[in-house]
């Protein structure tokens, strides 16, 4: 089991990216939530297999279509026992 925090930066407000996110997260069986900051980034807090987790992640590096990512600069986290993937904030 893995678990990160990742903050994407770029147009990632406005375009649909937590609703994009969250749908990826459960069609991966990744739990966890998404939500926009302050700064215009998207922070995505994710927990799953390894793999699944590595998938969402790589998926996020691109986001929707209409996304425009800039970077993304994931860290491992405390897992925090989530049983879905939210969309917050």
């Amino acid at each position: 089991m893995k678990a990160i925090q990742a903050r994407v930066t770029g147009q990632v407000q406005g375009v649909a990216f937590r609703w994009h996110t969250q749908e990826q997260a459960q069609r991966l069986g990744v739990v966890g939530w998404v939500r926009n900051e302050v700064d215009g980034s998207v922070l995505v807090h994710a927990e799953g297999e390894d793999d699944a987790v590595d998938a969402l992640v790589e998926w996020c590096r691109h986001g929707p279509p209409s996304a425009r990512v800039r970077d993304l600069a994931a860290r491992a986290a405390a897992p925090s026992g989530a049983s879905s993937f939210e969309v917050t904030g």
